[in-house]
């Protein structure tokens, strides 16, 4: 989890902004994601794979609750 001050940091960047830091961050560390043998780099990209999924049932979630039942 990210510290609240990082969060809003982040919230108070355009979407522009916020884009180009994801780009930079993936073009600097992406190399190191295929390093190891190939299960190291399995079990890295289902870590990655559970996240997202994690984070997109959250918005869901969320988006669930601001709709009218």
């Amino acid at each position: 989890m990210l510290h609240p001050e990082t969060l809003e940091a982040y919230r108070k960047m355009t979407p522009s902004e916020r884009l180009k830091l994801t780009l930079e961050m993936t073009r600097k560390n992406f190399r190191r994601l295929l390093v190891g043998s190939p299960e190291i780099v399995a079990q890295r990209f289902e870590v990655l794979r559970r996240q997202n999924d994690e984070r997109n049932r959250n918005m869901l979630t969320g988006i669930a609750r601001t709709r009218e039942p």
